[in-house]
């Protein structure tokens, strides 16, 4: 089961993530947080509620318990390595089974 094992801020919207895999990457959340209108990302606007953030449960999760999925992360992180296209497409199918 994938996790994260430590999250750093690294500034702006962005965040390091290790998982516990042992890769680590990058991932940049601001897009995600502007651009969708729900507002349950509202609040993370703020830089300075953005920041508040810890690793529980296996990935990220702010102080209004809004957490996001340790695969969207992992993704994000990765999105742009071949070896791993073959992981995301079987994620998508069975996203799409459900």
């Amino acid at each position: 089961m994938l996790e994260i094992k430590k999250a750093d801020y690294l500034g702006e919207y962005k965040i390091n993530l290790l998982f516990n895999n042992d890769k680590s990457g990058q991932v940049n959340l601001k897009e995600l947080i502007f651009d969708d209108q729900r507002n349950t990302f509202s609040k993370l606007k703020v830089l300075s509620t953005f920041k508040n953030f810890r690793v529980e449960h296996g990935t990220l999760i702010w102080s209004d318990a809004l957490d996001l999925a340790v695969e969207y992360l992992f993704y994000l992180a990765f999105k742009d390595e071949p070896d791993l296209q073959e992981q995301f497409k079987t994620w998508v199918i069975l996203l799409e089974c459900q």
